[in-house]
């Protein structure tokens, strides 16, 4: 299994920026994709930002140009650098990854447990 955990949330500004954080840990032969997804009250889970095992990136419209996301494959870590954030940005945001697991290799997907972004005055 793998076990997402993430840092970084916090409350900020509006034009302000924040940097999350999520590691994983456990047993797997390779983590291929991660996300960052967001959900806001009363809304759907949105996919913000997503990368290969690559580094190749996709942005929901809404962030580009404002976030970044990167990993780093060595110390199975994920990140997302948000800049000039804007009080629709206020969400909870969770980290996903898909990895393939022993013995056969079989791909699942896990969730963190999520971390509060709140932006406002």
């Amino acid at each position: 299994q793998v076990q997402l955990v993430e840092s970084g949330g916090g409350l900020v500004q509006p034009g302000g920026s924040l940097r999350l954080s999520c590691a994983a840990s456990g047993s797997f032969f390779s983590i291929n994709a991660m996300a960052w997804y967001r959900q806001a009250p009363g809304k759907q889970r949105e996919l913000v930002a997503a990368i290969t095992r690559g580094s190749s990136t996709n942005y929901v419209d809404s962030v580009k140009d404002r976030f970044t996301i990167s990993r780093d494959n060595a110390k199975n870590t994920v990140d997302l650098q948000m800049n000039s954030l804007k009080p629709e940005d206020t969400a909870v945001y969770y980290c996903n990854a898909r990895a393939k697991i022993p013995p056969w290799g079989v791909e699942y997907s896990y969730w963190g447990q999520g971390t509060q972004v709140t932006v406002s005055s």
